[in-house]
């Protein structure tokens, strides 16, 4: 899906590591949420509430997934989840577009 439609769009965006990740939450009809961002090449650890499924747009990174053992490489075009109530790893190898949908 390259388009939503029918949604609200929070202005102010979500600003983590220094400016070198951020988003913007988009709220669907139904309640529930995605955000859209860009992250900077680097290293990141996030802590998360809910599932989330990142689906990567365009960029290259390793992830780190709780319960699994070393990095995974993901690209452009592929998506991975993250369980609820966990912790993972992001080493961003270029500029990444992503949208992250959270389930509950």
């Amino acid at each position: 899906m390259s388009e939503f439609k029918d949604v609200a769009i929070i202005k102010k965006a979500n600003i983590y590591f220094d400016g070198k990740v951020t988003s913007r939450s988009v709220i669907f009809p139904d309640g529930s949420r995605k955000t859209l961002g860009i992250m900077l090449p680097g290293e990141y650890e996030f802590n998360t509430d809910d599932k989330e499924i990142m689906e990567i747009i365009s960029g290259d990174l390793d992830v780190s997934l709780p319960g699994e053992k070393g990095w995974k490489t993901i690209k452009g075009g592929e998506a991975f989840e993250v369980p609820a109530r966990s912790k993972f790893g992001l080493r961003i190898k270029t500029i990444t577009d992503y949208c992250c949908s959270f389930v509950r």
